[in-house]
């Protein structure tokens, strides 16, 4: 179990109450799509991902990035058992999507630059070592089943 202080907990839920899913979500994903082209093999049913202009027009695309984005829901209302949260999901991403678990990680970076941009000065190093300590959680969590 991870132990989190008042401060990461207020930090993490003030950073979701405020984000804005429709921008955000679609944003991480498609950054990490034209960052990391090699992550696009798991998208092959969204069609032609050839740009970033056409990644970031797909709307299969901005919505799988909300849905992923209001997938992290469930660990801001369970901060004290990731892990258990995401045991399901685990399973599913290894065992029948087969998605190397390196891949949350790098979504979890783009979703820290999305976050940072958005934020701008109010991402100060306390709030990204907040951040950034709960997506790790979440992305240990989420690779769980892979070890």
């Amino acid at each position: 179990m991870v132990g989190w202080t008042d401060f990461e907990r207020a930090t993490i839920q003030s950073i979701f109450s405020k984000m804005n899913y429709d921008d955000v979500g679609p944003a991480a994903l498609s950054r990490c799509l034209v960052v990391y082209p090699w992550t696009q093999r798991y998208f092959g049913n969204f069609g032609n991902l050839y740009n970033a202009a056409a990644i970031q027009g797909k709307p299969m695309v901005a919505a799988h990035g909300k849905t992923v984005l209001h997938g992290l829901d469930r660990a801001v209302k369970n901060m004290d058992d990731i892990k258990a949260t995401y045991a399901e999901l685990s399973v599913l991403h290894s065992e029948k999507l087969r998605v190397d678990p390196d891949n949350f990680r790098l979504l979890a970076d783009c979703l820290t630059i999305v976050v940072a941009a958005r934020m701008g000065a109010a991402f100060t190093a306390d709030v990204q070592g907040a951040f950034q300590k709960f997506l790790a959680v979440v992305v240990s969590s989420l690779g769980k089943q892979y070890h």
